[in-house]
């Protein structure tokens, strides 16, 4: 299985996109195709963390005021349901891998994946 999720109107997104292979994979635009239940079960398969696929930078997780609460798995889960902002970009499953971010280390192991 090959597939990313990403938002076709991050810069950042963008960029390292251009730096993958994306030969036989499966492009998802989040903001288009909010990530449904099952989709976030196989990332947590992979992950066993729903905060690891949470995305703190986002700007409602301020708003909201959610980095001063102490949030559980669920409560991470849910939040990444129920807006796309949440979910930490991109994510890339190839073949039996997730890469989540986009930290360096992360994008440079994707890219020598799908090389």
């Amino acid at each position: 299985m090959k597939k990313i999720y990403h938002l076709k109107t991050c810069d950042t997104c963008k960029r390292i996109l251009k730096q993958v292979n994306l030969d036989g994979f499966e492009i998802q635009e989040i903001k288009n195709t909010p990530v449904n239940k099952e989709q976030l079960d196989e990332m947590y398969a992979f992950t066993k963390s729903y905060e690891a696929l949470f995305n703190k930078r986002a700007r409602l997780y301020k708003e909201q005021g959610l980095k001063d609460k102490n949030l559980s798995e669920d409560d991470y889960k849910d939040l990444i349901l129920s807006e796309y902002t949440f979910l930490k970009r991109p994510v890339a499953i190839v073949d039996n891998e997730i890469f989540v971010g986009n930290s360096k280390k992360t994008i440079e192991e994707l890219v020598a994946k799908t090389a």
